[in-house]
């Protein structure tokens, strides 16, 4: 069946009764691809009718369509001529899992964060206004991203400009986790209020069909009915915005989804349509599991979706989850200590602490910048807020950061995960900026643990500060060493010694767990007669100044700076500018991100790329030092 659509136009030329089994086959290549690749399946398996009604009755490009976060799009992919793209989803070379402008003519904007697509679909329709253009304009946002502000800002204004805006707010009950808050409680109405008025309606019907003037009572109140639907059920809110609404419509029905943009796509007046969907809808798995089955790994395509690759018990454990087992110990010993979280409990594994301590623990939903500025005002009362948000995610609050936080000088820790390089998630979540733009900020302490311990005695001295302070940690497993019940909080901008050479001409300031491979290259660099120091630096703010002069004061000491994240005011650029403010010029190379967006691909060869692996300090070492050094043998040298 999809040998037959390699456009939205072929899809389009199909009988309408044929659309069943393009659905059908739309899933299965959905699941037989992240079967193989992983990826984010119950959010894409949900949107198949709907991609499909909206590419039937909306033409693009010259229509916009803007999928809010994009991991509900993959139907849309495959709909726009990118069925042999998308058999690499996710893989170097493969399509984006979200998505990307780059990609096709068919992606009107990108996006990898929530809570985008109504701002980004009404810039697109003034532009068209602006420049004289046809075409409508659609967000398709879910109701999890509903709970970003963004959403709502962009709904106030395409209210005001009064243009044909056309939002389909996919209501599935869900973004990652189950969706909090009061959008959630509001939205949950359409079932039980929503029911009842029908029942209600249909009774009075039954009741005046059998009395006199049954049917003038009737005109009478039915205009007196449809005021108390319209104040009991969710369109009243986006109505109160100048927006009209229709629903909810079944999102799995494709005849109505089309009858309903056939006759949205005449009006000129901004419009919501809410449409109901089943998150994971057609594979067992992925419905009675939506949590799990959000985002998968490769996994075995039967009915219990279960992953390939399972992890061993016994194994380290993974960063998130001894980060929550630390606070959970923290929280233990200090009654002040809360948790806060952008509705993420269980990709940080805060969901621990909540069972623990579900009176001190907030997911506030996709509302980075609302979390933030919430944690400093449980800071300013008193208590002791710990934000467990991804590094990719923190960056959407930095004015929070900035103002409500650090100008006031307020305890909040920021523990970010997934810092550094995340795979095949690519550019838009990529953890590599954190380092920059929290090293900017006065009075901010920042701190890079190198394994899973240090990550405990990173949490101990954060909640030690009296001002903000923030510290970054990988996705993935840890090292497997011991871990310290009772941490001590660590002196204030000083590194610690790994490896110390009183003849060394070489010193590795390594940050977070790239020290690793720092000390593994210095072990063959001093087979090789290349004597180095290696610190784990700890800090990158205060960064241990005194640590760092003492070693440049030898005339014949080089550096290397090692750092999983951006260089453009990273880590190594903090050492540059201490030894240029000291009037220091020692020989120094930094090894980091370069300054482009990194796209997915495979986290092994992006380290080797980037000269973030041992091979690659060993060649940086190597170039940097004047001498007489055994080179090492091309094929390790290149990666």
């Amino acid at each position: 069946m999809l040998d037959k659509i390699d456009t939205p136009e072929d899809l389009r030329a199909l009988p309408a009764h044929k659309m069943p089994a393009v659905a059908q086959a739309l899933r299965n290549e959905i699941i037989e691809v992240c079967a193989k690749n992983g990826g984010h399946l119950g959010a894409s398996l949900g949107t198949v009718e709907l991609c499909i009604a909206l590419h039937r009755v909306f033409h693009t490009p010259e229509d916009s369509l803007v999928f809010d976060v994009g991991h509900q799009a993959y139907c849309h992919k495959l709909l726009t001529g990118r069925r042999e793209l998308f058999q690499g989803l996710r893989q170097e070379g493969g399509a984006s899992g979200f998505l990307n402008r780059a990609e096709s003519a068919h992606d009107s904007f990108g996006a990898g964060h929530a809570s985008t697509s109504i701002s980004a679909a009404l810039g697109l329709l003034e532009g068209k206004r602006i420049l004289s253009e046809e075409g409508r304009a659609v967000a398709i946002i879910g109701d999890g991203a509903m709970t970003g502000g963004l959403a709502f800002e962009a709904l106030f204004n395409g209210g005001h400009l009064d243009s044909g805006l056309i939002v389909v707010l996919n209501d599935n009950d869900m973004s990652i986790a189950p969706n909090v808050g009061a959008m959630s409680s509001w939205l949950s109405r359409k079932l039980t209020i929503g029911d009842t008025y029908l029942g209600v309606k249909g009774s009075i019907k039954g009741v005046l069909a059998n009395i006199p003037q049954g049917d003038r009572i009737k005109s009478l109140l039915k205009h007196t009915m449809e005021s108390t639907k319209a104040m009991l059920t969710p369109g009243i809110l986006f109505e109160g915005l100048g927006f009209a609404y229709i629903g909810p419509v079944d999102g799995h029905d494709i005849v109505a989804m089309e009858e309903v943009f056939e006759r949205v796509r005449q009006l000129d007046e901004p419009v919501l349509v809410h449409v109901m969907t089943t998150k994971g809808k057609g594979y067992g798995a992925a419905e009675r599991d939506r949590l799990r089955m959000h985002g998968v790994g490769a996994f075995k395509r039967d009915d219990h979706g279960n992953p390939i690759n399972v992890p061993s018990k016994a194994g380290p454990p993974k960063y998130q989850d001894a980060f929550a087992k630390a606070l959970i110990s923290e929280a233990e010993r200090d009654p002040r200590v809360v948790a806060i979280t952008a509705a993420m409990p269980d990709g940080t594994s805060l969901g621990k602490f909540a069972k623990v301590f579900p009176e001190r623990f907030y997911d506030v939903g996709i509302a980075e910048g609302h979390g933030v500025t919430f944690a400093a005002g449980l800071a300013a009362a008193g208590a002791r807020p710990v934000c467990g948000i991804y590094s990719t995610f923190l960056q959407r609050a930095l004015d929070s950061i900035i103002h409500d936080v650090a100008l006031q000088q307020l305890p909040v820790v920021f523990a970010m995960d997934r810092a550094g390089l995340v795979g095949a998630d690519g550019a838009t979540h990529q953890g590599v900026f954190d380092i920059p733009y929290l090293r900017m900020i006065p009075g901010m302490v920042c701190m890079a643990p190198s394994d899973e311990n240090e990550l405990s005695g990173a949490l101990a001295t954060a909640l030690s500060c009296e001002g903000p302070s923030a510290f970054r940690f990988p996705r993935g497993v840890g090292t497997g060493v011991a871990i310290d019940p009772n941490p001590e909080p660590w002196k204030l901008g000083k590194a610690r010694w790994l490896r110390a050479d009183k003849g060394a001409e070489l010193s590795i300031l390594a940050l977070g767990p790239q020290v690793q491979q720092a000390l593994i290259a210095a072990e063959e660099l001093a087979a090789r007669g290349l004597r180095s120091n290696v610190l784990d630096m700890r800090f990158v703010k205060p960064i241990d100044a005194e640590a760092i002069s003492s070693l440049a004061e030898q005339p014949s000491m080089r550096f290397i700076t090692l750092e999983e994240g951006v260089l453009a005011g990273g880590f190594g650029a903090a050492v540059v500018e201490l030894l240029s403010d000291r009037g220091l010029s020692n020989p120094l190379r930094r090894i980091g991100i370069p300054d482009r967006f990194i796209e997915h691909g495979s986290v092994t060869k992006q380290y080797a790329e980037f000269g973030l692996d041992a091979p690659g300090i060993i060649a940086a070492a190597l170039e940097l030092c004047p001498g007489e050094h055994k080179t090492l043998p091309n094929s390790e040298v290149s990666h």
